[in-house]
């Protein structure tokens, strides 16, 4: 794909169907993006390499006491943690593994724990700037602090989490009964690398809310982690963990939908969000970017519908980031972090059918989408 998007991109700029001081000009806006998308992705990567997913899994798995239905809503909770903390490919890539093999270890239905990571990878990912590309992307172009965004976004993300939680359950409710035979609690082989990666991923919370900058905080986080690593575990820094494919794909996207505005995009746009700030009028909105993220991706679809939403004020942009961020469970490209998910489920043996994710996800997206454009509404 990010071949695809770069050549794309390239014959934009050869053709100048983009004129080169406005390429410049995308790719100056674009640069803090870039930056916090590589930081954030060593962070997280880092933290697989401490075993604190795997701990806070097994943890899970200690307190539940062998009650599956606990155990799901703790996963959960560890699910929403980590996409909100770390970002939705994080809870997509790194964390389904782990639940996977703990699902398999404690001879549980593996489905269920499958689908509650992908989806809270997506519905848990309005809370913070760093939660989602597209909150980074708004927050920049709005102005908002990360506090006023916080403010706003903290009952969108409870209702969309509780939802989610609510459908996932009911739906594979008889996967979820019995019990399973507890595991002896986790235990950590270097303590402090634990303690310091995890302390470093928490961290951006206070370090976000009062202020800083969500890159300047994220890569500051990620630089004191490698330092650490240096230290203590020096084989584990390589050049692999650059996700530059992540960064030319996120760059070269950015240059073609660039493109497609200035030759007549945005007049197709404007024409199906309408206008307003009512509620029916954020649903437009959010159903808007539900649906072409479904249909393009979410990425694409939020840069093109982005100029015409902020336009519109703060609760327009507000409400596409709802429908970019939880609408895209219908069709498994309808997110990269899905299509990364998919691929993570392939490996551990878990086959989930695209009939099976578009027949769940529209009978439980379209509520969950509803009931947090709602939730924003009255924010």
């Amino acid at each position: 794909m990010w071949r695809y998007t770069t050549l794309a991109a390239l014959v934009a700029v050869a053709t100048r169907l983009l004129p080169w001081h406005e390429t410049t000009d995308v790719a100056r806006r674009m640069a803090p993006i870039l930056l916090f998308l590589i930081a954030i992705t060593v962070l997280a990567e880092l933290a697989e390499v401490a075993l604190v997913f795997d701990i806070a899994a097994r943890e899970a798995a200690h307190l539940a006491r062998g009650r599956t239905p606990v155990l799901f809503l703790l996963v959960a909770l560890l699910s929403a943690l980590t996409t909100a903390l770390l970002g939705l490919d994080t809870t997509a890539v790194l964390l389904t593994p782990v639940v996977l093999a703990l699902a398999d270890q404690l001879r549980l239905a593996p489905l269920p724990f499958a689908m509650l990571t992908v989806w809270l990878s997506n519905t848990a990912s309005l809370l913070l700037p760093v939660s989602n590309l597209t909150n980074l992307l708004a927050l920049r172009r709005l102005h908002v602090s990360p506090h006023g965004f916080f403010d706003r976004m903290w009952l969108p993300t409870l209702v969309s989490v509780g939802m989610t939680v609510v459908v996932l359950g009911l739906r594979y409710r008889r996967d979820l009964g019995g019990r399973y035979l507890v595991p002896r609690q986790p235990g950590v082989d270097d303590r402090p690398l634990f303690l310091l990666t995890a302390l470093a991923c928490v961290a951006l919370v206070p370090g976000i809310l009062l202020g800083g900058d969500p890159t300047v905080v994220v890569t500051v986080a990620a630089v004191a982690l490698v330092a650490v690593f240096a230290v203590r575990r020096r084989e584990a820094l390589a050049v692999r963990l650059v996700p530059w494919r992540l960064a030319l794909f996120v760059l070269s996207l950015a240059i073609v939908v660039e493109t497609l505005l200035r030759h007549g995009g945005d007049r197709v746009v404007a024409a199906v969000t309408g206008d307003g700030t009512a509620l029916p009028d954020l649903l437009q909105v959010a159903g808007v970017g539900a649906v072409s993220s479904n249909l393009l991706n979410n990425l694409p679809a939020y840069l093109v519908v982005e100029p015409d939403a902020a336009g519109g004020g703060v609760d327009r942009l507000l409400a596409l980031l709802v429908g970019t961020n939880v609408g895209p469970l219908v069709l498994v490209w309808g997110s990269v972090a899905t299509l990364l998910w998919r691929e993570r489920c392939r490996a551990r043996g878990v086959q989930v059918s695209a009939r099976h994710f578009a027949t769940v996800g529209l009978l439980g997206m379209p509520l969950v989408l509803v009931a947090a454009t709602a939730a924003l509404a009255v924010s």
